[in-house]
């Protein structure tokens, strides 16, 4: 890797060597300069793009040129006449300055080449086709190429190290801004131009009273002869592993006119391949977003749904079905439809061992070694409908329904050496309705209205069954005095328990804006909002004995409440006041939100109230120093509620292991969070820079009271008068250097909470640093290699056990395109973690493919593909919890190879 690494920064230095730079100033005829001119320059033999650039606020510009050639240079500037010139470029560097003049229709010079990247206000406008050499296949391959653009490790773009909130295609939703769908599943021959809308506002009516720069989005330009007919491709693969055949359907369709648009993706394989994962499609949200959520309040519904213990990245085998459409008709101006459906199932086994070391020695909990064997099934659906009615700019209605429901099932054969041989089984099908209504109303030029309501309706039922082997005569069996405090007959062979849960939801969110302007620079804003929430809990815990009837136990512990029938209601009414203010480079929007608050919750007969008004302020300063360079401060306070399964005081098995019951007297915690951002775009000097430090410290945080019994935990939770803090600093720095790239990643995070364990208090401090230098070539015709080492430690002291975990993973990415035919892509990774005492871990990935196709607008493309090259079995980690060491070895799909056929419409 060391040579690797050598032998390509000295290509870089040898290619930087044989530059020339072209520098100079770009002005208008009264010689003021003139920012963001666009200058490009273009071999005139080859007629290929050689270099481009745009000026800074004082008109400078600056090209990297190849020695002893003949140029053709073209300036252009909004309004002004388009220069062109020829330049001979020689040994030496140059100095040269343009004059721009105001443009004449009559003697007007047509654009010859498009450029690169181009700016006009929020708007940065990338030309898809300047950022490809030809192995590209997918949206993501090009915007892997982009200065300011990533994917990022979850496969969400990120733009000057923002997250993209929506992506379109053709100004209309795909599917409701889905990225991860768009960015794998587009293909890249058929987008024209890649537009980021910075500080993007989805109501035209308010973009200019509130304050958006977070707010990212992308549109698609689809190319020329894209639209009235269907493009895409299909993908038909086949091949071989060790224990199973291969197979791979995967049609991704997309049909757009200027009137409506379908688009079809489906994937059937067993390669493990998820164009979408279980964990994509359950925070797949279609668009919502809560009314309340500046206001203040955070107030958690819960997530009962199974949690899987599998992903597609550790399992060892996965089968998974997909199909989903999306679409949008515009009946007429004033009145748009969009919708989606998607279906997904998916099969998961996989097989996982762990040591586990718990942390306080002074509770004699014994360490533990597991093995866990998983079979997962999940079947879920999701449909949306919008409707979207603008008649004028002054009215604006907006309608939204999303309905979700899933059938998933889980079971697991857990040995652990220290309570034995366990089958477990956990199901659910749970289903919601979420419903969204907004109207937005203009008065006047100095008077804007804002309605925003959201309903949601959900209902979750989860079950679950565990299997233990017992001896009635053993007197060591550890399981036994947890069977005891929870009530069960320990006279027979096994312990069959179970479980039912049934968690109703219904929660409305709503708020009325006022906006009002003051003048250009200033405006007043005020709102007035509400949640109204009901929750209802009902559990009850059983045992089955041998002649199939059930037994209801009552526990010695808890009071022996073994059943909950709990209701919870929750209120808050607040009033919110906001002046947002431009005065030179600053943007200040200090406010405030006022809170009337009323929590109930009643259970075994009894009513637990708590109603209280409490003022949160929040503020925000930015400084914006150059249209792409900006610093912003925020600061609010926040009151966070928890939901109705943590005030329920009957016993509950969150596992066999894992017992918790609830106190129904529990407080809100309040939250104090400072963030500052810094953000820099420059395409003068080709770097970008974003940063972000990031302070909370949460007073009364919820936390839980473990109680242990070998090594079965039992929970209950309290208001901790101890104040929990967390500290972040993130950041990357993107330079690019003619056709080299370099990027350098770091992250620094101190937390600090205060855990309890059988009513003992400790404090558990954690500081994780990583950094990610990488360099990547961008040659045209050349291959280009990338090269990233990841570097992180890991320290954690938690009361009675301190770790550190190093983790070092070196990788190289190989994209070549061959004789205008030829694809080849590898990537290798090595990943050695050193986890003290001189002991260390490690194993490697290498992924490989090649394909052929005659030419880039052949219909066929013929396609090998190879993962797990190097047959490992599987992979090691090590992470650490609140209570607990692990150190894990998850089993992974062995080496698959597969022959594809794509066809290309």
């Amino acid at each position: 890797m060391k040579k690797i690494c050598f032998l390509l920064l000295l290509t870089a230095a040898n290619f930087s060597f044989a530059q020339v730079k072209l520098q100079g100033v770009v002005r208008d005829s009264l010689k003021q300069p003139l920012e963001l001119a666009s200058i490009v320059a273009f071999n005139q033999e080859t007629k290929a793009l050689e270099s481009y650039g745009v000026t800074n606020e004082l008109g400078k510009y600056s090209l990297s040129l190849k020695k002893n050639i003949t140029y053709k240079i073209q300036i252009s500037y909004v309004a002004m006449k388009t220069l062109e010139e020829s330049l001979v470029v020689k040994e030496a560097d140059m100095t040269k300055d343009y004059t721009l003049y105001a443009e004449n229709s009559l003697d007007a010079i047509e654009l010859i080449y498009e450029m690169p990247v181009t700016i006009k206000g929020d708007t940065v406008t990338y030309n898809a086709d300047s950022f490809q050499n030809g192995s590209e296949r997918k949206l993501e391959d090009i915007l892997a190429n982009l200065p300011g653009v990533e994917i990022n490790e979850d496969g969400q773009i990120e733009v000057e190290g923002k997250v993209v909130n929506k992506l379109m295609v053709n100004g209309k939703d795909f599917f409701d801004g889905d990225t991860k769908l768009a960015s794998k599943n587009i293909p890249s021959k058929a987008v024209d131009k890649i537009q980021v809308l910075r500080n993007y506002s989805e109501v035209g009516q308010l973009s200019g009273v509130s304050n958006n720069q977070d707010n990212i989005a992308l549109n698609i330009k689809l190319k020329e002869g894209k639209e009235n007919f269907w493009f895409g491709d299909v993908t038909v693969g086949g091949g071989s592993s060790p224990d199973k055949e291969l197979y791979l359907l995967q049609p991704k369709l997309f049909y757009y006119t200027p009137k409506y648009s379908i688009n079809f993706i489906g994937d059937l394989n067993n390669t493990g391949e998820l164009a979408l994962t279980r964990r994509d499609i359950r925070n797949f949200g279609g668009g919502f977003r809560s009314p309340s959520r500046s206001s203040g309040t955070d107030i958690n519904l819960g997530d009962n749904s199974l949690n899987f213990l599998t992903n597609q990245n550790n399992a060892v085998e996965i089968e998974n079905q997909l199909a989903s459409a999306n679409f949008s008709y515009a009946v007429n101006p004033a009145l748009d439809l969009s919708g989606f459906v998607i279906f997904n199932s998916s099969q998961i086994a996989s097989r996982e061992t762990s040591f586990v070391q718990y942390t306080n020695e002074d509770l004699n909990i014994p360490d533990e070694l597991t093995e866990q064997n998983n079979n997962e099934r999940s079947n879920q659906g999701l449909v949306k409908l919008s409707a979207s009615y603008q008649p004028n700019f002054s009215n604006q209605l907006e309608y939204d329904i999303l309905g979700r429901i899933s059938n998933d099932r889980q079971r697991q054969n857990l040995f652990s050496s220290v309570i034995g041989d366990t089958n477990q089984a956990e199901e659910v099908t749970p289903y919601n309705i979420n419903q969204s209504l907004k109207y937005y109303y203009t008065l006047d030029e100095d008077n804007i209205f804002s309605l925003e309501a959201q309903h949601l309706l959900k209902n979750e039922n989860p079950f679950y069954n565990a299997i233990l082997e017992n001896d009635p005569n053993a007197a060591d069996d550890q399981y036994d005095p947890t069977a005891a405090d929870l009530g069960f007959d320990s006279s027979l062979d096994t312990y069959n328990i179970g479980q039912n849960r049934r968690i109703k939801s219904n929660q409305l969110d709503a708020k009325l804006d006022y906006f009002h302007i003051l003048n250009p620079r200033s405006n007043l804003n005020f709102t007035l909002g509400t949640i109204l929430s009901s929750q209802e809990f009902n559990s009850n815990l059983f045992q089955f004995l041998n002649d199939g009837t059930t037994f209801n136990p009552t526990p010695t512990i808890n009071n022996g409440l073994a059943v909950n029938d709990t209701q919870y209601n929750f209120t808050d009414v607040y009033f919110g006041a906001h002046y947002r203010l431009k005065t030179g480079k600053f943007t200040i929007t200090p406010g405030f939100s006022l809170h009337a608050y009323g929590n109930k919750n009643t259970q075994f007969g009894a009513t637990y109230k708590d109603n209280f008004l409490r003022l949160l302020p929040d503020f925000e300063t930015r400084i914006q120093f150059k249209k792409s360079e900006s610093l912003t401060l925020s600061y609010d306070m926040r009151n966070q509620f928890t939901d109705v399964t943590r005030l329920a005081q009957g016993l509950v098995l969150n596992s066999l292991n894992s017992i918790q019951f609830g106190a129904p007297d529990l407080q809100n915690a309040l939250s104090h969070n400072v963030n500052l951002i810094y953000s820099s775009f420059n395409l003068f000097n080709y770097t970008n820079v974003f940063a972000r430090a990031s302070y909370s410290n949460n007073i009364d945080q919820i936390r839980s009271d473990s109680d242990f019994q070998s090594v079965i935990r039992t929970n209950t939770f309290l208001n901790s008068a101890f104040a929990d803090e967390n500290a972040n600093i993130s950041g990357r720095v993107q330079r690019t250097f003619g056709k080299i790239r370099a990027s350098f990643n770091a992250g620094l995070n101190y937390s600090k909470f205060n855990q309890f364990i059988q009513e003992e208090r400790s404090v558990n401090e954690g500081f994780t640093q990583s950094y990610t230098p990488s360099i990547r070539t961008n040659f045209k015709v050349a291959p280009n290699v990338t090269l990233r080492y990841r570097y992180s430690i890991n320290d954690n002291n938690q009361g009675g056990r301190k770790t550190q975990f190093i983790t070092t993973s070196p990788s190289i990415d190989v994209d070549a395109y061959i004789w205008k035919a030829v694809t080849f892509r590898t990537n290798y990774s090595y990943t050695n973690q050193n986890i003290g005492n001189g002991q260390s871990q490690s194993f490697q990935n290498w992924d490989a493919r090649l394909s052929y196709r005659k030419d880039r607008d052949a219909k066929f493309e013929y396609e090998i593909n190879a993962t797990n090259l190097l047959n490992i079995s599987s992979q090691v980690t090590n992470r650490v919890n609140d209570i607990a060491v692990f150190a894990s070895e998850t089993f992974i799909q062995p080496r698959f190879v597969t022959f594809r056929v794509v066809y290309s419409l």
